[in-house]
């Protein structure tokens, strides 16, 4: 999955996380875009094409809806123009500098360019200081250390309008974070009328992209960098080779404290490698002292050796380091979107990678209605996405709870659910036992919890206190058996609310 790719299926995730109701981006346009994407693909194709294909195709129909939002989020993707022209300016700095000595004469104990020798060694031991801390994080035992302390926030889990926990941040992870959320937002600010998809929705898309693609832009920026600081010495180089053109440069030393000998010693260790390079040795540095009688040497020869040492110790260094950057984005580049193992591209690879999902109803004490049967359906399909099978087994009757009866008994290894009449009081010997054999039946599968609260509302009302106790009773009951009823009145489904409960579900049911 290349970058763009991946930034809309994030996208695309985001609109189908955010938007609850369904008011933008339907029920019907989500199984629009599954069934197009496996058309497309066909049979046989793994999880990373078929959820990139699937981004494609919801990405052209969102753009005629939300034009707004599609905007802001293709400025965030990459452009290569940004690190091209990043590239030229450091080389044009290069060049702009006119000055490698004073009035053409270059004192070879002041010369400006020792600032940039210095400044790439320093990166060089901070570089390998940065590895060596790396390795020996390695070697630590496992366990918490000081550092553990600073854990990341996955804010990614975060549901839209959660506040945020108060956890600190390491620095490498903020540094990143900053580079990617504020690249952004300078790129666009939030748009004024972006329909349904308001400014949560860009929050959540950005918080989710920049903890994705921090490692991917950290490695490009350090590639980048690289490649300037290399282009930088080049520019340096064929600056003052230029100028030597039209202008004889004289060099020479001159020192208030020190002798020719150690001039020679100092100039002996600064231009090491160039002379490794060039196979030259210094000559003797007596008879370029600057005095009123001597105006030093022609600077070619040293000129020559600056460029190799230069090269030597900036330009091949540098590129070999963007090399292994390069290596590095590419490796991220990989990583994108690799793992589909999150609830919600389980929900949508379960509809492609296999047949609709069957799904066996089990009512206890409780005979619902078609329009019932019609709202579990769809409570069924934002559960388990897709169009599940609803099989509706004969309800088990009070006091057969204990051995389900054959006509009540769910297919082994398939996923079920047990529903029940909010109206009823939870009773540990009743729908206790009942949830017992119903486990027992299904030998390890997903168990689902739905509660009817259609009878008790149109007996009276949603404002009525005593709703609230008895859901805290449903609940307090299930618990003790790991589960978490969704309540829904199945004559009315409200599908945004049911979203808010599948989102406290375990991960196996969503």
């Amino acid at each position: 999955m290349d970058e763009r790719v991946a930034l809309l299926t994030l996208a695309v995730r985001a609109v189908e996380t955010a938007d609850r109701e369904r008011r933008t981006w339907t029920d019907e346009d989500r199984a629009w875009a599954s069934r197009a994407a496996a058309e497309v693909v066909g049979e046989g194709a793994s999880p990373a094409d078929f959820v990139a294909q699937r981004a494609r195709l919801a990405w052209q129909r969102l753009a005629s809806r939300e034009a707004a939002f599609v905007r802001a989020v293709e400025r965030l993707h990459w452009r290569p123009a940004i690190g091209s022209g990043l590239l030229l300016v450091a080389l044009a700095a290069g060049l702009a500098i006119e000055r490698i000595g004073s009035e053409q004469r270059i004192n070879l104990l002041a010369l400006p360019v020792l600032g940039l020798l210095a400044w790439n060694l320093l990166v060089y031991l901070g570089l390998l200081a940065s590895l060596l801390l790396r390795l020996s994080k390695r070697r630590l035992p496992t366990g918490r250390t000081p550092l553990s302390a600073l854990e990341r926030v996955d804010e990614s889990a975060r549901a839209p309008g959660e506040a945020r926990p108060a956890t600190l941040l390491p620095a490498g992870a903020l540094l990143r974070r900053l580079l990617v959320a504020g690249a952004a937002g300078v790129v666009w600010r939030w748009p004024q009328r972006a329909g349904v998809l308001t400014e949560s929705t860009l929050s959540r898309l950005l918080v989710d992209w920049s903890c994705l693609a921090a490692p991917l832009y950290a490695a490009r920026a350090a590639r980048l960098l690289h490649c300037a600081a290399a282009l930088f010495a080049l520019g340096v180089i064929a600056g003052f080779y230029l100028r030597g053109i039209a202008f004889e440069y004289r060099a020479g030393w001159e020192s208030t404290f020190l002798s020719p000998t150690t001039v020679h010693t100092l100039l002996g260790w600064l231009f090491a490698p160039g002379l490794w390079l060039t196979g030259q040795t210094l000559p003797e540095l007596a008879a370029l002292r600057f005095t009123s009688g001597s105006a030093g040497v022609n600077a070619a020869p040293w000129l020559h050796l600056l460029a190799a040492t230069l090269f030597t110790v900036v330009v091949v260094p540098r590129l070999l380091l963007a090399a292994l950057k390069l290596l590095r984005e590419r490796q991220q580049l990989r990583l994108l979107v690799a793992d589909f193992s999150a609830p919600y591209f389980q929900a949508l690879l379960r509809g492609y990678q296999s047949a609709p999902l069957r799904l066996s109803v089990i009512p206890y004490s409780y005979h619902p209605s078609p329009a019932a049967l019609d709202g579990l359906h769809k409570v069924a399909a934002r559960v388990f996405g897709g169009r599940p099978l609803l099989a509706c087994m004969a309800p088990v009757a009070y006091g057969d709870e204990d051995v389900l009866p054959a006509a009540s008994r769910p297919a082994p290894g398939t996923p079920a659910c047990a529903l029940f009449n909010l109206a009823a009081t939870p009773e540990r010997e009743a729908q206790g036992a009942f949830l017992g054999a119903l486990r027992a039946c299904l030998a390890g599968a997903p168990l689902l919890a739905v509660v009817d609260e259609a009878a008790w509302r149109a007996r009276f009302g949603a404002a009525d206190r005593r709703l609230v106790e008895r859901r805290a009773a449903w609940q307090a009951g299930l618990a003790e058996f790991g589960l978490t009823p969704i309540f829904v009145d199945l004559a009315q489904p409200d599908l945004g609310a049911v979203q808010a409960a599948l989102d406290a579900l375990p991960e196996a049911l969503r």
